[in-house]
């Protein structure tokens, strides 16, 4: 539910003799707001004087289901340092065995070789059976031994430490271990002569500082040096790539605190609205970009905004320069790049080594005809849905353009304007828009006075599971973080359009399977109504157990649900060894509000012992 949508009780009598229904109705109302905090750390005093903090309370859902038992015969004996079982006798889920330390779940090498090679169809996402309990991770994934404390932003950038993520292959092939850990220099093997100098040949051609290109998708993103370097622009890269023989690229990418999450140009399209992206970027991303009848230049022209920016780079750019042998070669590789192009309407803009820059127009006026000429496939049916995306297969089609001259007035206002300026293209009526952000600011305002946890620089990656129109990520935009908004796919109407107009990045989600990302690598999760939309769609023990998963060791989790969904999360955390303190709280800027914070201790430890359905290789 949104924010905007929460409504506070009215309590409406002014008579005397109804003072006795007052009493037994505030009497109700007291126990039926009492909420859920969750401290990050143990070795705090439970009887300090906490935060008093509420929030409105939600739909109460009196018919959820108990809680599936996880798949163990006995629970295994908490340590010295671990709390001790909780009170309703339940038994604590195990920890997984030590090979499910950096486990998968929609992208685990050991099940993917069943998949089809064609088309990388195997570096897709294939989960296990959601209606199988028997497939599903029913343990505590554990942290790599001797695993640290992330370095703090802005140092993140640069440095990384090795035990936290031990992928030797990836550490030899870029060159980067330094000792006890990972340094990123800005260059590496996709800007040989460093990113600097690579961003500065961009920018005689486009206007990064401008302010005009703030969304980039960065497609085979290597460690994301280069989305690292556009954020000293303010410009917000969200880089994908699949699990490959370089292993962990998109794990380096967000153990640094940078945006990126496991995706593949193959069967799907990818996970986004239509005209997301500002710009999208390919540095040797080893795509064969006109395979197929150029399809996968088509999804990029579908993500891609009207007068939206394609850079390229590496073969066969960069290796027509260096190449004499194999030059014919690479100049009919980029005739038939070009004629691509020419098709999709696109105009090339800027060739200078190392990158050739193509522009997409903003409506296909001049383009109809050309099409209708050339043997390409047409625009794709005025029916399709093309914000549809969640494993909806790719399709040999143009999306069409708006076929009118004056286009000024649907173009996107200038960052940052453009975060609190209501999206035209999406339905969403302005005060719709100014309520959500403005609830939103409140509450995150809130959160900072009495949690004092944003602004500490302690948070790099947040993650918005259930995000609306954006309005939790917007508020935050003064803070050193980003936010993943994601967005159920069958939510009705679909904001993620929204999010992406507001100069916000995020993604379409099931959270019924598991989600694009390593374990260990969001620092705080948000959950807005996300299990009362969730309750009859699958098990909500299957969806913490995700959280547990890519939430780091330390990290927080903040919950906003209702009263009887929240006193089951509360059950199945204590089974997690999630630290909770139950607490009383008053609002100071608006009354009847209530919160859940929920915080993972970083107790867990690898272990061999615990039984898991299938192993990681």
């Amino acid at each position: 539910m949104n924010p905007s949508q929460l409504q506070l009780p009215k309590l409406c009598s002014k008579r005397r003799f109804f003072f006795t229904l007052v009493l037994l109705f505030s009497l109700y109302y007291i126990l039926t707001t009492i909420r859920t905090i969750t401290i990050p750390s143990s070795s705090q005093d439970p009887h300090r004087h906490h935060p008093q903090l509420q929030e409105p309370s939600m739909p109460h859902h009196s018919s959820l289901q108990e809680p599936s038992m996880p798949h163990h015969s006995s629970p295994p004996k908490p340590s010295a340092n671990q709390p001790s079982p909780p009170s309703s006798s339940l038994p604590y889920f195990p920890l997984c065995p030590k090979n499910f330390t950096n486990y998968l779940p929609c992208h685990d090498p050991s099940t993917a070789r069943q998949y089809n090679i064609e088309r990388h169809y195997r570096r897709e996402r294939h989960c296990p059976d959601s209606s199988s309990h028997e497939k599903k991770l029913r343990c505590l994934v554990p942290k790599p031994s001797g695993y640290k404390t992330p370095f703090p932003w802005p140092d993140s950038r640069s440095y990384a430490w090795f035990k936290n993520v031990p992928f030797k292959k990836l550490a030899e092939f870029k060159r980067l271990r330094t000792g006890d850990r990972f340094v990123f220099p800005g260059g590496g093997t996709s800007f040989p002569g460093g990113v600097k100098d690579y961003v500065d040949v961009i920018m005689k051609v486009l206007p990064l500082a401008s302010g005009s290109i703030r969304t980039v998708l960065d497609v085979g993103c290597g460690v994301a040096s280069f989305g690292a370097f556009l954020l000293n622009h303010n410009i917000l890269t969200l880089s994908i790539a699949p699990r490959d023989v370089h292993e962990a690229q998109v794990q380096f990418a967000l153990e640094r605190g940078l945006p990126s999450m496991l995706g593949v140009l193959s069967t799907y399209k990818l996970p986004y609205p239509s005209k997301s992206f500002d710009m999208v970027h390919c540095s040797r991303c080893l795509v064969n970009w006109t395979a197929y009848d150029g399809l996968y230049l088509m999804e990029v022209d579908r993500v891609l905004r009207p007068g939206g920016y394609w850079v390229l780079s590496g073969p066969p750019v960069t290796s027509m320069v260096k190449a004499k042998n194999q030059k014919k070669d690479l100049q009919k590789e980029m005739e038939k790049l070009n004629d691509v192009f020419r098709k999709l309407c696109w105009e090339k803009i800027a060739e200078r080594y190392p990158v050739v820059i193509w522009r997409k127009p903003s409506n296909h006026l001049q383009c109809i005809k050309r099409l209708k000429a050339l043997k390409f496939p047409g625009r794709c049916s005025s029916g399709d849905d093309p914000n549809a995306a969640w494993y909806k297969e790719m399709e040999p089609c143009i999306t069409p353009l708006l076929n009118v001259n004056d286009t000024h007035k649907r173009v996107l206002r200038n960052w940052p304007e453009r975060l609190n300026h209501v999206p035209e293209r999406h339905g969403v009526t302005i005060s719709r828009f100014k309520a959500d952000t403005n609830l939103w600011q409140r509450i995150v305002v809130y959160y900072d006075t009495k949690l004092k946890f944003l602004s500490n620089g302690k948070y790099r990656n947040v993650m918005d599971m259930n995000a609306g129109l954006g309005g939790f990520a917007a508020a935050l935009s003064k803070y050193p973080m980003w936010v993943m908004n994601v967005v159920p796919f069958d939510l009705k109407p679909n904001t993620l359009g929204v999010v992406f107009d507001r100069g916000l990045i995020g993604t379409y989600m099931n959270w019924c399977e598991a989600f694009s990302t390593y374990p260990r690598t969001y620092d705080l999760i948000h959950a807005n109504g996300l299990f009362s939309l969730y309750l009859d769609k699958c098990d909500i023990v299957d969806i913490l157990l995700e959280m547990q998963m890519i939430l780091r060791p330390g990290g927080a989790v903040i919950i906003r649900d209702g009263f009887d969904v929240l006193m089951k999360v509360k059950a199945i955390t204590n089974q997690m060894r999630w630290n909770a303190l139950c607490v009383k709280y008053e609002a100071e800027f608006r009354p009847n509000m209530s919160i859940v914070v929920q915080a993972l201790q970083p107790l867990l430890r690898s272990s061999g012992t615990a039984t898991a359905p299938h192993r990681q290789a």
